[in-house]
């Protein structure tokens, strides 16, 4: 009789305890945030979409699979798509800000995404930074390119320089998609195609493999960036690099030596060229007259501010 009374009392003691931990385990899970995964997805081709005030008509199966393809790509290449995304919110907020002062329209930021993915970068033919300027077509659209300075890393004139060679090339062609295509292709490159075709769009023009697919890698990139839920992109606010928090220091005289200068205002060479990558070499000559603007954290939170 006491081993049944041990027996039954050992049972509930293991009911009871398991019963306890479900509802701990319940309680837990309750407390911890539920995070959304990124999922692979296989986009959605719009029927048309507007691009820079343009109608894009995608009924027609060859426009289709070239805008599914360039879609394809950037959906399943996750990690670059997703870095990309996450820098979104340092950069696009400046260069959409300029193409709005400058008359272009905001969905010509795209360029940068498929030209650099927002990175100084550059190419085996010699162009470099967000934008991909060739050193002749920087300085034709107002870029100082010398041994110390190269306004090409300089996102904000840099910038401001790829707005001039759009609205010149829009000017010539009245025509957003053809401009974004001259990008690619050079203006006479577009011109010379579309009257060997006896064509007056993009979309009808027969091209090298490049320039066929920038356009559309463009119009992809717009639908992902603007809708990345959609295409299973799932980013918190807090997935996304802030923007730097700086402020301007006026350079109106030679700086001997840039290591030190950096240390005696607060930072160090790192911070120096990571605000200002358009600055060269180890010192800094200022000609009588001329000033230059720096770059420097706003407070020393951000960016980690030497302290020597």
């Amino acid at each position: 009789m006491k081993n049944v009374l041990f027996s039954i009392c050992l049972s509930w003691a293991l009911v009871s305890s398991c019963q306890q931990h479900k509802e701990v385990e319940s309680e837990q899970k309750d407390q911890v945030p539920q995070i959304e995964e990124n999922n692979f997805v296989l986009p959605e081709i719009p029927k048309e979409m507007d691009f820079a005030g343009e109608r894009i008509p995608l009924t027609d199966i060859d426009l289709k699979e070239r805008l599914d393809k360039e879609l394809l790509i950037n959906n399943f290449w996750h990690s670059q798509t997703i870095r990309v995304l996450k820098r979104t919110r340092r950069w696009l907020p400046v260069i959409k800000k300029i193409m709005r002062e400058e008359g272009i329209p905001e969905d010509l930021a795209y360029i940068s995404i498929i030209e650099s993915g927002f990175n100084n970068v550059t190419s085996p033919a010699g162009a470099k930074g967000f934008w991909q300027l060739l050193e002749e077509t920087g300085k034709e659209f107002g870029l100082t390119i010398n041994e110390q300075v190269d306004e090409r890393y300089h996102v904000e004139k840099s910038t401001r320089a790829a707005c001039r060679f759009l609205n010149k090339a829009h000017k010539r062609f009245d025509s957003w998609t053809l401009a974004a295509a001259s990008y690619n292709l050079g203006m006479f490159g577009v011109a010379d195609n579309l009257e060997r075709q006896g064509v007056d769009n993009y979309f009808d023009l027969s091209l090298n493999p490049e320039t066929a697919r920038y356009v559309f890698r463009i119009l992809a990139c717009k639908l992902i960036f603007e809708s990345p839920q959609k295409y299973g992109f799932k980013l918190s606010p807090e997935d996304y690099y802030p923007p730097y928090r700086t402020k301007d220091i006026k350079i109106d005289s030679t700086i001997e030596n840039l290591y030190d200068w950096s240390i005696d205002n607060g930072i160090t060479i790192k911070i120096l060229r990571l605000l200002n990558p358009w600055i060269r070499g180890r010192d800094f000559k200022v000609k009588k007259g001329e000033h230059f603007i720096f770059k420097l954290p706003e407070n020393n939170e951000q960016l980690g501010r030497f302290k020597g």
